[in-house]
């Protein structure tokens, strides 16, 4: 049986937590981080009937998408269903964890299902997020630059777009004086020293700044490694809010509804009519998205797909654009596949199943 930190860094890899938004929770929310881990469950959200079914199934492992805990709580005695969950699954030693923004801000996360389901080609992330990448520059001797750079990219340096290992190289001089008490790699004491060294420069996304530092000190040879590291103001291709992406052929407004109706598994949509006669290009944000309209217009959307539009907010289509209000569950309700398949492939012979709890709280008549 896996221990639940395993579990966690596993998902962590994939969505780090440092993804997350400001204002959010995500992560371990209850349960101790050394337990083995029997079962798990992976729901949309926690609610009490979840810890149940988890409790009927020997479960004691919740995974959720939305964070039960967001504002610090200074009692607990069940007093609303936020404490009864919290209770429940500390008297039942049932852990819960939760990847809220971080897997909504990731390429192959939230907004990605909503592509895979409607069959969506040339996807991007539809703001991307900047201030993300860091540059690390050091110099090493020429002898040994190689294995610094197999260090780095190990810790996932060079990552940019569909292109791994990538890097800047240039050879010189460096020159340093060892002085008493060092114990130079190369060179004498007490005498100037000349040596072939290559300046290596990587991009890496700052949540990997530990791990790479890590690779660099074990791998590089020198007593004082000569390294900076500068931040970036350039945006991350990769990390971001939501999607945009384009349908295999152009369908009617009608016909795409119907579409978005059958795949998305909505009851209703509520929707603004546009003057294009064709929609193609298609936006979208699971959960609440309508801050990305007016990033959606200006990619040439002609339609975007969110929930938790308000009435005025329509008007801001201004007859441009499509906006597909399909409910804050139904654009995030498929999200737990994305954990199953995550476990599934980490941890081959580990029991996870999709809840069989709708936890959505909106009901339609």
């Amino acid at each position: 049986m896996p221990l639940l930190q395993e579990i966690i860094n596993s998902i962590e890899v994939f969505a780090p937590l440092s993804l997350q938004e400001d204002y959010d929770n995500a992560g371990l929310l209850v349960g101790n981080r050394e337990t083995e881990i029997r079962k798990a469950i992976v729901s949309l959200d926690c609610i009490e009937k979840v810890v149940d079914e988890a409790i009927a199934n020997e479960a004691n492992l919740i995974i959720c998408h939305h964070p039960i805990l967001f504002k610090g709580i200074k009692s607990l005695t069940g007093a609303n269903y936020i404490e009864k969950v919290i209770i429940k699954a500390i008297k039942n030693d049932i852990a819960i964890y939760a990847a809220h923004t971080n897997l909504d801000n990731v390429k192959q996360g939230v907004n990605a299902k909503i592509a895979e389901k409607l069959g969506l080609q040339n996807i991007s992330v539809l703001q991307p997020k900047s201030n993300m990448l860091n540059l690390l520059y050091v110099y090493v001797p020429k002898s040994h630059a190689d294995k610094v750079r197999d260090a780095l990219f190990a810790a996932g340096a060079g990552n940019l777009g569909n292109y791994s290992h990538c890097s800047f190289n240039i050879s010189g001089e460096g020159t340093f004086w060892a002085q008493e008490g060092a114990k130079p790699f190369v060179g004498d004491k007490e005498n100037i020293h000349t040596e072939d060294e290559v300046k290596i420069e990587v991009i890496f996304n700052k949540s990997l700044k530990y791990n790479i530092l890590s690779n660099l000190f074990e791998s590089h040879p020198y007593e004082e490694i000569a390294y900076g590291i500068l931040e970036l103001s350039n945006s991350n291709q990769l990390i971001g809010a939501g999607m945009i992406g384009e349908l295999s052929k152009e369908m009617t407004h009608n016909e795409f509804l119907e579409l978005l109706k059958m795949n998305m598994q909505t009851q209703m949509i509520r929707y603004t009519t546009a003057s294009q006669k064709y929609i193609k290009k298609i936006a979208m944000c699971g959960g609440a998205g309508s801050f990305l309209l007016n990033e959606a217009k200006s990619r040439g959307a002609d339609a975007f797909i969110t929930g938790d539009f308000k009435y005025h907010e329509f008007f801001d289509a201004e007859n441009e654009i499509m906006i597909c209000d399909i409910g804050h569950y139904e654009s995030e309700q498929f999200t737990s596949e994305i954990f199953i398949d995550l476990l599934s492939e980490k941890f081959p012979n580990f029991a996870v199943q999709i809840s069989n709890v709708n936890t959505n709280p909106v009901h339609y008549y």
